[in-house]
């Protein structure tokens, strides 16, 4: 039976044949190892694999990491997997990150416009697209459990040690563009936290290719 090609939109395609895992150092590839060996558990168990990426405001890094998480397993034809954001409060999505995403190939539109706007955010021809909107991390949006919590930044890390529902709990954080709003490297910066997330995802999920290849010879 032949495997369907993932269809991702071209411009996106683009973005993620420039990433390289190279520049990802030893010790970050080692704080990524446990996501890694999360999504292969399952993949192995042949079961739903929930990711929810969780920061203080769910506004910048958290949903940067839920749509090229999501983004990247569609990449390497992994099945099953469903990614998620919240925050330790509710916020709303900052501007500047669906508009580094739509410059890297994304499809955003703005379904409804108020004071925590709801964005669609697509990715393939065929795909259902990423409802990306502010909200807390046990919001109703988001799976009660069975799931791996993502901490990606330190102050939620710090604010939350147990995630209810959690099935694991996996500090990954990063750097926040925040300190560069209304600055002449504001688009740059993004753009920057942007590609080192989608580098270091795209290292998980490939990995995960790799061990599946692995364990069927």
């Amino acid at each position: 039976m032949a495997i369907t090609k993932p269809t991702l939109f071209s411009e996106i395609e683009h973005v993620i044949q420039g990433l390289s895992s190279q520049t990802i150092s030893v010790e970050r590839k080692a704080i990524l190892q446990p996501l890694a060996e999360f999504i292969q558990a399952k993949v192995s168990s042949h079961q739903e694999i929930r990711i929810n990426f969780i920061c203080t405001h769910n506004s910048r890094r958290s949903h940067l990491s839920q749509v090229w998480a999501q983004t990247q397993s569609y990449h390497f034809n992994i099945k099953n997997v469903c990614c998620y954001s919240g925050g330790t409060e509710s916020t709303a999505l900052f501007p500047m990150v669906a508009e580094t995403l739509q410059n890297s190939g994304f499809q955003i539109k703005t379904i409804s416009k108020n004071e925590n706007p709801i964005y669609n955010i697509k990715y393939a021809y065929n795909e259902h697209p990423i409802i990306g909107f502010s909200k807390r991390l046990d919001d109703d949006f988001n799976p009660k459990s069975e799931f791996a919590a993502i901490m990606t930044c330190d102050s939620a890390n710090e604010a939350c040690p147990f995630v209810p529902g959690a099935e694991k709990r996996i500090p990954i954080t990063f750097e926040d563009p925040k300190v560069f709003d209304n600055t002449p490297q504001q688009a740059e910066k993004y753009n920057e936290r942007s590609v080192q997330i989608a580098t270091e995802l795209f290292y998980v999920f490939s990995q995960i290719n790799l061990y599946t290849w692995q364990q069927k010879n």
